[in-house]
């Protein structure tokens, strides 16, 4: 039996994507990303739930050719990343969830510590992109300093999965003046947010920005 390499099992689920999903709205430099979120999760209903405001692959392309760092809500997002490809590039990863301080502030001030590992996040990396693939409370946080413009995101990937204050930490996320890639619905992830970053990623090592 041939052991099929793994870049031609990748090269085939593009395939079997490419084919079950047929006509789409996203742009030739869009699909990329939303196929590797479809690849990561097995979830051909992405195709209509991603949401790319306009430019907003184009500046995390941009912003990882520039070497800007990336702010993870959780650790998992974070372990998806690939490291060699984001090294590559410069690109410095920073997830605060694991902070003892983080911990006993959010503690003392009655708050998840996804909430105040953000705030913690904005203070020492305001210009960032920001990847928020679990928390909703991490998004909301986001949101209101950007409303505040204490953060000045160069993209946000909102992209947490649940029940309780997705839809509207979602909906604070889309309502921002800055680039997002989003996730609509309760659908999302840390898988879904890595893989987002990882194509991201490619198209930085890969290719100019439009």
């Amino acid at each position: 039996m041939r052991v099929i390499a793994a870049d031609e099992i990748l090269a085939e689920s593009f395939r079997i994507i490419d084919a079950e999903i047929g006509e789409h709205p996203f742009g030739p430099f869009e699909w990329p990303v939303v196929r590797r979120m479809i690849h990561a999760s097995g979830d051909l209903d992405l195709a209509r739930l991603v949401y790319c405001s306009a430019g907003a692959v184009a500046a995390g392309v941009q912003a990882f050719q520039a070497g800007i760092p990336i702010v993870t809500d959780v650790r998992m997002v974070a372990a998806g990343i690939q490291a060699p490809l984001r090294q590559s590039l410069g690109v410095d990863l920073h997830c605060f969830l694991d902070d003892p301080e983080v911990e006993r502030a959010a503690s003392a001030r009655g708050v998840t510590r996804c909430a105040w590992a953000m705030q913690r996040a904005i203070a020492s990396f305001p210009e960032a992109v920001y990847v928020v693939g679990n928390a909703p409370t991490a998004l909301s946080a986001l949101a209101a300093a950007v409303r505040r413009g204490v953060a000045r995101p160069r993209l946000i990937l909102a992209m947490p999965v649940g029940f309780v204050g997705v839809l509207e930490s979602k909906a604070e996320a889309l309502s921002l003046p800055v680039p997002v890639i989003a996730v609509r619905g309760r659908r999302g992830g840390s898988a879904v947010a890595a893989a987002a970053v990882n194509a991201l990623l490619l198209l930085a090592q890969e290719e100019a920005a439009p």
